[in-house]
């Protein structure tokens, strides 16, 4: 899942995308509301953390939200907003965010909102993936194969719930990237093969079959159910 992040104050947006890669997120971040909109047209995303008060444009991340609600109507948007008045909770609704946030936060309280608004948003599938025989559930962030549960870090997870959300797709090696890494990953071009083959020996016992296949200069497949 990738997230947009835009926040002006550069010590909360860095809290929240630790948070948020910590719990297996990849995060782009955005400090004003002209670089929020600039990054929504560029890539895509499963859900904006939008700072009410943000520079740059009147009305700041109220008129982000509207632009982003021209632009894609069912990304969910979690606002955030130091000012906890009935007022502009409501204008906030109205200019399109899904919920709202009061500063300050508990970062735990955060994860849940987000975890809520992935929940329901229409991108999502099935609340539990299964393909092969593995079972994935997002809400928990568990894995499961032959009654036997599978421990994940955080980029590994990542990593397979993308497969699994599009079984019986090649998925290329950028796409995994733009979609598990954040937009500015310059690592090693071969971090996709090696968490592939983290997860083929975590998911693997012996006698059992490898459900990620490769396909050589396409991607990896994982196969759906029938």
């Amino acid at each position: 899942m990738k997230v947009l992040v835009v926040e002006d104050d550069v010590r909360i947006a860095d809290v929240i995308r630790r948070t948020l890669t910590e719990s297996g997120y990849a995060v782009d971040v955005a400090h004003t509301a002209p670089d929020g909109v600039q990054a929504f047209e560029i890539e895509t995303y499963d859900l904006v953390v939008l700072d009410l008060m943000l520079p740059g444009l009147p009305n700041g991340g109220m008129a982000v939200c509207r632009r982003i609600r021209v632009i894609d109507k069912n990304v969910p948007v979690l606002m955030l907003t130091a000012l906890d008045s009935m007022r502009t909770k409501v204008e906030g609704l109205d200019a399109g965010a899904d919920d709202y946030i009061v500063k300050p936060f508990h970062l735990v309280e955060l994860l849940a909102r987000v975890r809520a608004l992935l929940r329901r948003s229409p991108r999502a599938h099935a609340p539990v993936l299964r393909a092969q025989g593995v079972t994935l559930d997002p809400a928990t962030r568990t894995a499961q194969r032959a009654g036997r549960t599978i421990m994940l870090t955080a980029k590994e997870f990542a990593v397979l719930e993308y497969l699994m959300r599009n079984a019986g797709t090649i998925i290329s090696t950028t796409e995994l990237i733009d979609h598990a890494w954040d937009s500015n990953y310059e690592g090693f071009s071969n971090v996709v093969q090696t968490y592939i083959r983290y997860l083929r020996q975590k998911l693997t016992a012996p006698g059992e079959a490898d459900i990620i296949e490769t396909r050589r200069g396409a991607g990896y497949l994982i196969n759906a159910d029938r």
